[in-house]
């Protein structure tokens, strides 16, 4: 057992430099994302420094990653995806994918909101896809004001201002792909 720990922890620091090159983020940029000082995090990946708890959390959630995937823990066979959900901003995020770079899966649930409500469209790299599951969505694409109902999905270049609001006074749900790099997701479907 104590051999399966040593070999669990020898392959953190490869996995950790693997998951920043992926993402193509230097060392400077995760410090100032983690809190966690340059030459630690280069310690880390060289192995010359052992993983502790304090030191994966910041940076699973930097990459997005449980900390399964950080330590790389034996796969079961098991496929079931036992991520936990993430909130933000009053935004339930349920990962559907666990594999560390491209497009990211979620099932995404808007608490109610407020028809007259207006949110600040905000810019970011990356490609987002949507499906709209339960509920109404509305969508704020540059000038667009999109309302879209269960059934309909729509694709943007996440550096348009948008912004996804719940009109509703029910909760709404979505499926929402996301390529962080500008991935793009390809639906190939035919029109009826």
């Amino acid at each position: 057992m104590a051999k399966d720990l040593e070999t669990a922890l020898a392959a953190v620091g490869p996995r950790l430099r693997e998951l920043r090159r992926q993402r193509d983020i230097t060392l400077t940029q995760l410090s100032e994302s983690t809190g966690v000082s340059v030459s630690t995090l280069s310690r880390l990946e060289s192995g010359a420094r052992k993983p502790t708890l304090e030191l994966l959390l910041p940076l699973a959630e930097a990459y997005q990653v449980s900390l399964d995937d950080l330590v790389d823990a034996p796969d079961t066979g098991d496929p079931r995806v036992r991520a936990r959900p993430i909130e933000r901003g009053g935004h339930t995020f349920v990962p559907l994918s666990r594999r560390p770079g491209g497009p990211q899966a979620f099932k995404q649930i808007l608490p109610p909101g407020s028809p007259g409500c207006d949110q600040e469209q905000k810019t970011h790299e990356g490609y987002e896809w949507i499906y709209v599951l339960a509920g109404r969505v509305r969508l704020l694409l540059g000038d667009h004001d999109l309302m879209l109902t269960p059934g309909e999905a729509a694709e943007f270049d996440t550096r348009i201002p948008h912004a996804i609001l719940n009109p509703d006074p029910v909760p709404a749900e979505l499926l929402n792909i996301f390529g962080p790099q500008g991935e793009r997701v390809h639906v190939r479907a035919r029109p009826s």
